[in-house]
């Protein structure tokens, strides 16, 4: 596993460590790959509905509209 050192202005510091304190991660490291993991996802479901509006727009017409089968392929990611 690579290491990477970031700063932190103390407010967000003292953020991360009361998280840490909470118990809801066991280090600093472990809250920003749980970030990181939810920006990944946050995005890929972003490029889900991206192209479904692109595909729609090039369709030009509203035949069969479904949202469940849009919300199934954000579900997946």
């Amino acid at each position: 596993m690579a290491t990477m050192n970031i700063s932190l202005p103390d407010p967000m510091r003292d953020w991360v460590q009361a998280q840490i304190e909470l118990g809801k991660y066991a280090s600093s490291s472990d809250y920003v790959r749980d970030l990181i993991r939810k920006d990944q996802e946050q995005r890929d479901k972003l490029a889900v509905l991206q192209a479904a509006i692109t595909q729609g727009l090039e369709s030009g017409v509203l035949d069969n509209f479904d949202m469940d089968e849009i919300q199934s392929e954000l579900d997946k990611q």
